[in-house]
């Protein structure tokens, strides 16, 4: 048996997975399956061309969905899930000894930029704090990067001190793009949640689900992987970005947060979109106003939907 299946998503990453499964050719001791959502434009092909195991869906049933079915369909004890635009670099062994501790539940590797840099503020963070997502969702955090919420949210203490003296430390939520965790503690957890459909905030809430579990997240700056970033988000229109965003955003609050904390989530959600409609209408047209309408009315909905679920501070989904 593989000591570690390395489990890839695609959706329309024809340009993509090539390099990605080149960089693995000479991987020792790996199981490697590609999940396809649906792919238009020849990625199953690319695939099938290289000999690696595929399955096609017919459906694009989502990142999270498509996790689980490549996890499934694997038997080694360790899992890495590698986005389609990730090369690995090296470092499979630094990260797999990170689970030599018996807490470890996640830990995930230094992300680089094709100019070699680390992508600092995304490769590592901690979970996010309601301040942090409001912060966010406001563009605080793009006025003032350097606020206490955002620099804990994104590590930068973390991530900075680790790319220049290379060492493993303790995050909570490590890249989805370059994460790797034992098949047992995804059994224990449930998976990936199915309901954060089809992108975003799915690998937050598995490693909120591990951390909540008892286990620890951690970052290991030796392993290394070049990442491009967001190549399938492009091709997707400013509507659907906006709508997957916020609306995966909303789930996620709502299943961790408070009811009371998540109204104000809700509220901070619709006051972010009016502040940043005139904007998005000069960059797009005055047609791209009604999507930040469409989030209002998103966020409203989910505002009044936990309203009328109770008053009170009872956590769960609403």
């Amino acid at each position: 048996m593989a000591r570690v299946a390395i489990v890839i998503v695609t959706y329309n990453s024809a340009a993509e997975i090539g390099g990605c499964l080149d960089a693995l050719t000479e991987v020792a001791d790996t199981e490697v399956v590609v999940v396809d959502n649906a792919s238009s434009d020849g990625t199953p092909e690319v695939v099938a061309a290289r000999g690696v195991r595929l399955i096609a869906s017919g459906r694009n049933a989502g990142f999270a969905a498509a996790v689980n079915t490549g996890v499934c369909a694997t038997a080694a004890p360790m899992v890495l899930l590698l986005n389609p635009d990730a090369h690995l670099i090296s470092g499979l062994d630094a990260l797999l000894a990170c689970f030599e501790n018996p807490r470890a539940g996640v830990a995930g590797g230094m992300l680089t930029g094709d100019d070699g840099r680390p992508q600092q503020g995304f490769m590592a963070r901690n979970l996010p704090t309601p301040a942090a997502l409001i912060f966010e969702v406001l563009g605080v955090n793009r006025l003032w990067p350097g606020n206490p919420a955002n620099w804990h949210y994104r590590c930068r203490g973390v991530t900075s001190l680790s790319s220049r003296a290379p060492s493993a430390a303790p995050v909570e939520q490590p890249a989805g793009a370059f994460l790797m965790f034992p098949r047992a503690v995804w059994e224990q957890v449930g998976g990936f949640d199915e309901r954060f459909w089809p992108i975003w905030f799915e690998d937050v809430d598995f490693c909120a689900r591990v951390k909540a579990a008892g286990f620890e997240g951690w970052f290991e700056p030796k392993a290394v992987a070049r990442h491009a970033g967001a190549h399938s988000i492009r091709a997707l229109s400013l509507e659907n970005r906006e709508r997957y965003w916020y609306g995966s955003l909303l789930e996620y609050a709502a299943k961790h947060y408070t009811r009371l904390t998540f109204r104000v989530v809700c509220l901070a959600v619709a006051a972010g979109a009016v502040f940043r409609a005139p904007g998005i209408g000069a960059r797009h047209g005055r047609k791209a106003i009604a999507v930040c309408g469409d989030v209002v009315n998103l966020a409203l909905s989910r505002f009044f939907r936990s309203w009328k679920a109770g008053r009170g501070g009872a956590t769960g989904r609403v």
